[in-house]
């Protein structure tokens, strides 16, 4: 009977241990359990758990910097023949994660970009230009290296590949009737295959969570048309207040540093558009948002979460002309299951 006892103790006592070692353990089953919905790979999923996801981005670029200052169109115009004046730009993404095991996360998403750029030529003129197309598929996997005491850190690795056009065209009225290459932005992909890595660190308490991401995505050689765009390095931190087991709110800071374009496109004519010049590529920035997630814990709609963020540019410190970056809108779902 003491054996028995003695075991059923020791079996009581091997669950309260393992449940409160799990209650130390840093969750995604809250509303802030997920970052900024503009943040990508952010958290992990359990062993088995699937998790489709749909994000919508809408970003706006309009009127100049030359360097960190303002700059005018006239300042453009008296360098080149065209300057760009606006560009908006939407995203459409759809992701998928699927953890084999508790440690491994993996990632497969795609994109849909649609940009527009309206122009002033020097003559006083105005035109459009527009591009459209399936971007780069990035494929990846996320490592959890720590989780204890409501803490987690893992590690972030992808691969961009190439599937994105790089020959975009469309007519001007230096071509009309016909269509030439469109300027570096407004191509849909890189035409490299980009390796990216970064480091992952998520602490939570009762109501409050914290994020840090450091992130580094490298251009490996160049594309068919003898350039490769620019490495880019950012780092983002977050904060979020969990008001009820369905709502957060938070707010994000990030600061990043793309290098310039390597290389040139030879049918583009650096001397007609400041975005066909690659002396006009590359900056330093931050930008800061504001968002919440919504998270159904019970119910028909269990495990989906609508994420919202806004977000506006703190500092923008370029490299030569280019057109300045205003409101970037993500909003996005997502579902997750085992």
């Amino acid at each position: 009977m003491k054996t028995i006892l003695s075991a059923i103790l020791c079996i009581a006592t091997t669950i309260l241990i393992a449940q409160e070692d799990k209650e130390q353990q840093w969750t995604g089953n809250r509303p802030d359990g997920h970052a900024p919905i503009s943040v990508m790979g952010d958290h992990t999923h359990g062993k088995g758990e699937f998790m489709f996801s749909y994000r919508f981005m809408h970003m706006n670029m309009e009127d100049l910097n030359f360097n960190s200052d303002n700059a005018s169109f006239q300042d453009a115009l008296d360098r080149y023949m065209v300057t760009p004046t606006s560009m908006p730009m939407q995203m459409h993404m759809i992701g998928v994660m699927y953890a084999p095991s508790n440690r491994v996360t993996l990632m497969v998403m795609g994109n849909y970009i649609t940009s527009d750029m309206d122009h002033l030529t020097r003559m006083g003129g105005t035109f459009t230009t527009k591009s459209s197309g399936f971007g780069d598929l990035k494929v990846g996997a996320l490592y959890k290296l720590f989780n204890k005491n409501r803490q987690q850190i893992h590690a972030n690795v992808g691969v961009s590949i190439p599937t994105g056009s790089i020959d975009e065209t469309d007519v001007t009225p230096a071509s009309s009737p016909n269509e030439v290459i469109l300027p570096y932005p407004m191509q849909i992909g890189s035409g490299t295959f980009d390796a990216e890595i970064g480091l992952t660190y998520l602490k939570q308490w009762q109501n409050l969570s914290f994020g840090a991401q450091g992130k580094a995505l490298f251009r490996i050689g160049e594309n068919d048309n003898n350039y490769s765009l620019g490495n880019k390095y950012t780092i983002t931190t977050w904060s979020a207040y969990k008001v009820s087991n369905w709502l957060s709110f938070s707010g994000r800071m990030e600061l990043g540093a793309i290098e310039e374009i390597d290389g040139v496109n030879p049918v583009l004519n650096p001397m007609m558009v400041i975005t066909a010049d690659t002396n006009n590529s590359g900056m330093t920035y931050g930008n800061a948002g504001l968002g919440f997630n919504l998270y159904a814990d019970k119910g028909y709609l269990k495990n989906f979460r609508l994420g919202f963020e806004a977000s506006l540019p703190l500092f923008q410190n370029m490299n030569g002309i280019q057109l300045r970056q205003k409101e970037t809108i993500t909003v996005g779902l997502q579902y997750a299951f085992h």
